[in-house]
């Protein structure tokens, strides 16, 4: 068999002219026996399921926090998390008989026999937390039980034990781990700057601090307080310190049901529709407690929010869906964040029915679009089945062949004769006018086209600040009061990490807090109103691994560009044509979207019965 050489592209040129793979490296089919394991070996193994980054280090051990009937946790960061991990707690605490055995694989209070998996209500169960993460850190437990003399320390270094015995302690667990995945450099190769890290690890703790508003949580991360919640057990309490309180106040909170499932409960609070996000990120659900992400459920709350949301919004949700142990499966995979229902469609229905309830009895008036200005929804008329089979079929504008260089027709120009063919990217286009404060009415030789004036501008505006970096910062715009902003937890060690990016951006603002900034400027056009919803959207890029630089030129596009509802005069509309036609991909905006559509002469004369 032949290889073929691999050059320094792929390999940074140390396999320069060899085969690949190398004779020795290739998997041979026989003289192979089956082995037994060591168990450091499995450990590893279980350790890469049950530990994939900081995050879940936090997620493990706040969760064990929570079952130990915790009324306070306390969670400090550094390093997003590889340098330091602690995690304290007020609870039950652990025997300091039984220390060693909570370091032992599948050794837990939880669980005694297969029974038991009907009836789970702890958040834990497998008895891997420890364990696997002990083996690929520096990891040490101080515990008292309440009622203890003294506490008792178990320190474990890449899963080899380094000392143990007993020492002062205040009643709880305190577990700390330092230097994660030092021994696995494979696995640190691929984590995330420090500042991403840290974002995830403290998403953890506001999901559980949403979901526990009972509870009081505190994070730190890199000496900043970055989260507190009062543990006052109203919900929109725990809330206000995860989102702000300016967003819990505006939370609807889910009516009771009187016709539900008696068996399975919804609860929580869901945004009006005019509070909106960029994306699934607002949506918190919650099965019996345990923080989990479940497509059908979330699904099930858009599909609430049907034709109350445009295209690409999504809202704000904090749901706890309580049903009975036995009905939900919560043993689907080692980090536990999927369940399983045995009755998906019940529980579909009922948190679909409890949202919708919810958006009914919200105030009259309220149902604006976030985004896209608050221009009142138009009324619609319901075609009736014969007459929908003949509606009006538009076609998403391709790029027309090549005509003439880019320009606006004015009227005299319609009638014209056709240009001499040459690259163009835009059909000839006159405009006739607006319709709904939202379309631009245009028509060409080729037929009519609807332009979407905010995607259509979106797309200028982002190609406008790419070319604007290209030379110099972005236009910035001062303020003549200075703004304070209060971040959400996840968003901290981001957008300081970034302040170099956002600056050149156009935004200047001074830290003022812990969780607080001084806005002081941001970029031309952005509306100030926008801009918390604007650092949300940028924060979430930024921890989904998106490009920093065009997330901020489709965020600063989308918050500048002019929006539904804005009406324009005639100049304005040509000018946003003419601005449109030079840009390098003028048919969609930046999130995808068409910015128009075509109807041809051919298809107008068959809706009107002139052409077979």
């Amino acid at each position: 068999m032949h290889y073929r050489p691999v050059g320094r592209a792929l390999l940074g040129g140390e396999l320069v002219g060899r085969k690949w793979p190398p004779p020795d490296a290739r998997i041979r089919t026989n003289a192979m026996p089956i082995r037994q394991l060591a168990p450091s070996v499995t450990i590893r193994i279980a350790a890469g399921e049950v530990v994939e980054r900081p995050a879940s280090v936090v997620k493990e051990l706040v969760e064990n926090a929570l079952d130990s009937g915790a009324s306070e946790v306390t969670v400090t960061l550094a390093g997003g998390g590889t340098e330091l991990i602690r995690v304290q707690d007020n609870g039950c605490g652990i025997a300091a008989e039984e220390v060693p055995l909570a370091f032992q694989r599948y050794a837990t209070s939880k669980l005694t026999g297969l029974e038991d998996f009907d009836q789970l209500r702890t958040l834990g169960f497998r008895g891997e937390a420890l364990p696997t993460i002990a083996a690929v850190a520096d990891m040490t437990l101080v515990t008292r039980p309440a009622g203890a003399h003294g506490g008792y320390a178990y320190h474990v270094r890449a899963g080899v034990l380094m000392d143990q015995g007993p020492r002062a302690a205040p009643p709880g667990t305190t577990i700390t781990v330092r230097d994660l995945f030092r021994e696995v450099p494979a696995r640190r190769k691929f984590l995330r700057a420090q500042a991403t890290e840290a974002s995830h690890c403290i998403q953890v703790v506001t999901q559980y601090a949403l979901a526990r508003a009972d509870i009081r949580f505190s994070v730190t991360n890199e000496n900043r307080r970055v989260l507190q919640t009062p543990g006052s057990e109203a919900l929109r309490d725990g809330a206000a310190a995860v989102l702000g309180a300016d967003t819990a106040a505006q939370l609807l909170e889910l009516p009771p049901d009187p016709n539900a499932n008696p068996l399975i409960s919804v609860t929580g609070l869901v945004s009006p529709s005019g509070i909106t996000r960029s994306s699934r990120g607002g949506i918190s659900l919650f099965v019996n407690g345990r923080w989990v992400q479940n497509r059908s459920l979330a699904y099930a709350i858009e599909e609430a929010y049907q034709n109350l949301l445009m295209v690409g919004r999504y809202p704000i949700a904090v749901l706890n869906v309580a049903l009975p142990p036995s009905e939900v499966d919560v043993n689907v995979h080692p980090r536990k964040m999927e369940v399983r229902f045995t009755g998906e469609r019940e529980v579909f229905a009922a948190v679909q029915r409890a949202v919708r309830g919810a958006l009914i009895g919200q105030q009259p008036g309220a149902h604006t679009l976030t985004g896209y200005g608050a221009a009142a929804a138009p009324a619609f008329t319901t075609l009736s089945p014969m007459a929908s089979q003949s509606a009006l079929q538009f076609q998403v504008a391709a790029a027309p062949p090549p005509l003439e260089p880019p320009r606006v027709l004015m009227p005299a120009d319609v009638h014209g004769p056709e240009p001499e063919a040459t690259g163009r990217r835009l059909p000839l286009l006159r405009v006739v006018g607006q319709m709904g404060g939202t379309y631009l009415v245009t028509e060409s030789p080729e037929g009519m086209y609807l332009v979407d004036q905010h995607a259509a501008h979106e797309r200028v505006r982002y190609e406008r600040v790419l070319a604007e970096l290209q030379d110099r910062p972005v236009e910035s715009q001062g303020l003549l009061e200075p703004r304070l902003l209060q971040l959400a937890p996840e968003e901290v060690p981001l957008l300081f990490a970034e302040r170099s990016l956002l600056e050149r951006f156009g935004f200047q603002f001074e830290e003022f807090g812990d969780r607080e900034v001084l806005l002081r400027a941001m970029p031309a056009g952005v509306r100030l109103a926008t801009v918390p919803q604007f650092i949300a959207e940028i924060a979430q890029g930024l921890r989904a691994g998106e490009s920093r630089t065009e997330r901020l030129a489709t965020s600063i596009a989308c918050h500048s560009a002019v929006r539904a509802g804005d009406p324009l005069t005639l100049p304005e509309m040509r000018s946003l044509l003419e601005d449109l036609e030079v840009c390098h991909a003028p048919q969609t905006c930046p999130h995808g979207r068409p910015t128009m559509l075509h109807m041809s002469v051919a298809q107008l004369e068959r809706e009107f019965g002139r052409r077979g």
